[in-house]
């Protein structure tokens, strides 16, 4: 519902000190942007309650039949121009807290029209209590992909909470083997103070501080995983905004703001689907200048 063309909704990277992607002041929060954004989130809040029962089955790999990228339409040729091999890399969605994969409706349905082969979701149990045990349970999902699919790696995209048990898999479970590229939308990578509201198991560990996050601020040498997160200045379930970023030295991690997208509509929203499928096709890699070592976000 939200279009790349608004300057304002364009994503932008940043490298280097933290940017402070929290709007201040009252003039702010009354903005065209916020006030849109908070608008589109409610629309998309209510569309996604109906599609919610659509999303309980598990998702069964349907690989699209179309395989050939010389086959596909001029844009989709233009996507994969630097690497036509990565139309094919299996691409895994994983929700985020009490939600399925019906969350991933859209974004589903446009990496396909953009070209990408295998492009499935996965249903994590809503009795989950620990990350950690989730983030094994993505390993043996993704074992079982890449068996399907005979690809050695894949790509992922986690929402919320599923970007969270994503990053774990690849930093503490070895995960970083099977996972190419993993971009997380809207994830807690450092806690969000809401998460204090909620007393239960795993919730506590989306406090800022918690074992689990310092466990993810532990070296992490060789990791192969390039990590994109994509965060905003609206989302209203990570709080401060700038928690969505992704800070850890050893990881090749790049952070993208959009502005006036809320939690709910971030695989959604049209600059969001633009920047996930450039970043898993290769084209941020192939045309963003590389920031220093000391320096990468």
């Amino acid at each position: 519902m939200g279009s790349s063309s608004d300057p304002d909704s364009r994503p932008g990277w940043h490298t280097g000190a933290t940017v402070d992607g929290t709007p201040r002041g009252l003039r702010a929060l009354c903005s065209p942007t916020t006030l849109t954004g908070g608008l589109t989130e409610l629309a998309w809040v209510g569309a996604h309650v109906l599609m919610y029962p659509l999303g309980t089955r598990m998702e069964q790999l349907r690989p699209d039949p179309r395989q050939r990228t010389a086959d596909q339409p001029a844009t989709v040729r233009a996507l994969f121009a630097t690497d036509p091999l990565a139309a094919r890399t299996p691409v895994l969605l994983v929700h985020g807290l009490i939600d399925n994969r019906s969350v991933f409706a859209v974004m589903r349905r446009s990496l396909r029209r953009r070209g990408f082969a295998h492009v499935c979701s996965w249903n994590y149990s809503p009795f989950l209590t620990d990350i950690a045990r989730g983030a094994a349970d993505l390993g043996r999902h993704i074992e079982r992909i890449c068996e399907q699919t005979g690809h050695d790696r894949v790509h992922v995209v986690g929402h919320s909470l599923g970007g969270l048990i994503a990053r774990y898999h690849v930093q503490r479970q070895g995960g970083d083997r099977r996972v190419d590229s993993l971009v997380t939308l809207g994830t807690p990578h450092q806690g969000s103070i809401l998460a204090h509201v909620v007393p239960t198991p795993l919730v506590r560990q989306l406090r800022p501080g918690s074992p689990v996050l310092q466990e993810l601020t532990e070296p992490a040498p060789d990791c192969r995983t390039r990590v994109t997160a994509v965060y905003s200045d609206l989302d209203q379930m990570v709080l401060p905004t700038q928690s969505g970023r992704c800070e850890h030295p050893d990881l090749d991690a790049r952070n993208v703001l959009v502005h006036g997208v809320g939690h709910m509509s971030l695989p959604m929203h049209r600059g969001v689907l633009d920047e996930v499928a450039a970043t898993l096709a290769g084209v941020r890699d192939a045309v963003e200048e590389p920031a220093p070592v000391a320096a990468v976000a």
